[in-house]
């Protein structure tokens, strides 16, 4: 069973896959938003070859847990994702992951245009993992 996880972001999109036992989440890369008629095309080849069970999008929540605008346009994503992928889409409390991202990179001494590359594929990956611990998927 896998499970992709998307970050969406008005400039890039990040997307990882977990493995096959749904114990860790791997990056599959980062997608260039500058159409929707073009990411979906480029997200369709990537459930082709993944054929995930389930798709966790990242769900940009306030510190308060409210939702804004961000919040809005991944709803609108997740309906245009919905069309051309018939599985299950959840939803995932993203807040923090960016941040959260950004820390490991540091750690890892990732910075300049390989860290803006990776940013995104990152986040996907760690709102993935979030998502496989919070419900025990194995």
């Amino acid at each position: 069973m896998r499970i992709l996880g998307i970050d969406y972001g008005d400039a890039r999109v990040g997307v990882a896959v977990s493995d096959l036992m749904g114990l860790t989440a791997q990056g599959v890369g980062t997608i260039k938003n500058t159409s929707r008629k073009k990411l979906l095309s480029e997200l369709t080849a990537v459930l082709d070859e993944y054929k995930p069970d389930t798709v966790v999008i990242g769900l940009p929540k306030n510190m308060d847990g409210s939702e804004g605008f961000r919040a809005e346009e991944t709803y609108k994503f997740a309906d245009a994702l919905k069309k051309i992928y018939k599985g299950k889409v959840v939803f995932y409390d993203e807040r923090l992951s960016s941040l959260e991202a950004k820390r490991y990179l540091t750690e890892t001494s990732t910075f300049g245009k390989k860290r803006k590359n990776v940013l995104d594929t990152v986040a996907a990956c760690i709102i993935l993992e979030g998502y496989l611990a919070s419900h025990n998927v194995n």
